[in-house]
């Protein structure tokens, strides 16, 4: 059996996929799975222990992205693959199922983008409550009619970083004079889009506060490649307002994410907004508080074991809330700019205290 799963992007759905890829392991031992994605969120899945070969979709435009299509598809083609599973159906994707010519290609019965398909699943607009993890568990159905729902406890998401990272963020921390003795707490800034981004004021707030907490306490502000210039602010912002400590809040530029992975993995919190990183973080042990804005944690929040500490910070119900995050209806992203910095580092000291309450990602 050979099958290709299809998830080009984003980072925090691809992320949201590696439970799929345990069933169909644990379903098809000596299956060969591949795994087709864009260079953004191929460290995700690239070191996954249950697939056999990672192919990376190079991310071009206009005539040359039509030109590697049909180069990838022919090589897809000559792969011979018995299924292939989209588990996205957006258009590139579904373009590059069909290109495969496998005899079995399963995705969702989206709106001018199924005909590539043998096999479709629905995708109702009532689906959209339930979480992403979820929602692509449905695409199983054709090919493992028997197999239940998944849990976060029997089905979490999982990435291994590369095995450099464990050694650069050994090298990094020794030069910046952090130990075990540090308590150290990652807050990541970025969101992806301006409706998922608390305003860098409320960041700035946040680490100040969170900093006051202990003398081994370190803020380490992450970001995307886009955002290096607002986590170096809110560190400038941070050190002028508190000069007798500049030591306790810091950046990390350039990291990559087997890095951030990595980095999490040895805090004792993260702390960001509904975006990729945040479900990188998921995948370690490590604490979480996240904050949601126009999306909702029932869709989601981290799906791990629920024994390991997350929290959900959102400004509850709002008649706009969730929305499509192309127009902000009130114009005043009221979803995150209400979220306050006392509720955030409420529960950033629950998870830091000595013995958290159990999970309340809901």
């Amino acid at each position: 059996m050979r099958v290709l799963i299809v998830r080009l992007r984003l980072i925090g759905d691809v992320v949201f996929t590696t439970p799929v890829i345990g069933a169909l392991r644990r379903a098809w031992p000596q299956a060969h799975l591949a795994y087709l994605i864009e260079p953004a969120a191929a460290p995700v899945v690239r070191h996954h222990p249950d697939l056999n070969e990672v192919i990376v979709a190079p991310r071009t435009r206009g005539w040359r992205r039509l030109r590697d299509d049909l180069r990838l598809g022919g090589r897809l083609r000559r792969e011979r693959y018995d299924v292939v599973l989209d588990l996205h159906s957006g258009p590139r994707a579904s373009w590059l199922t069909w290109l495969t010519g496998a005899p079995r290609r399963i995705g969702f019965d989206v709106q001018g983008r199924h005909w590539p398909y043998t096999d479709i699943v629905a995708r109702p607009r009532d689906l959209r409550p339930r979480h992403s993890v979820e929602n692509q568990w449905d695409l199983l159905a054709p090919l493992l009619p028997d197999l239940g729902p998944p849990s976060p406890a029997g089905d979490p998401v999982r990435m291994v970083p590369a095995p450099e990272a464990e050694a650069r963020v050994d090298a990094w921390l020794a030069r910046e004079g952090l130990d075990a003795t540090h308590d150290l707490v990652v807050v990541h800034v970025s969101a992806g889009n301006a409706f998922r981004r608390w305003p860098l004021l409320s960041f700035v707030e946040l680490a100040l506060r969170l900093a006051t907490g202990g003398p081994k306490r370190r803020i380490i502000l992450t970001s995307g490649p886009s955002e290096a210039a607002a986590a170096a602010d809110v560190v400038r912002l941070a050190r002028e307002r508190r000069p007798e400590s500049p030591e306790a809040v810091r950046t990390w530029d350039d990291m990559s994410l087997d890095e951030l992975q990595t980095l999490v993995g040895r805090a004792r919190l993260y702390i960001g907004g509904d975006s990729g990183p945040l479900h990188v973080a998921a995948t370690t042990r490590t604490p979480i508080v996240g904050l949601y804005g126009p999306t909702l944690p029932v869709r989601s929040a981290p799906w791990r074991d629920p024994q390991l500490w997350s929290a959900a910070v959102d400004v509850g119900a709002l008649p706009c809330r969730p929305c499509e995050q192309r127009v902000c209806a009130p114009g005043d992203f009221r979803c995150l700019t209400h979220i306050t910095v006392d509720a955030v580092v409420a529960e950033a000291e629950r998870a830091l205290a000595p013995q958290p309450p159990p999970h309340r990602a809901d």
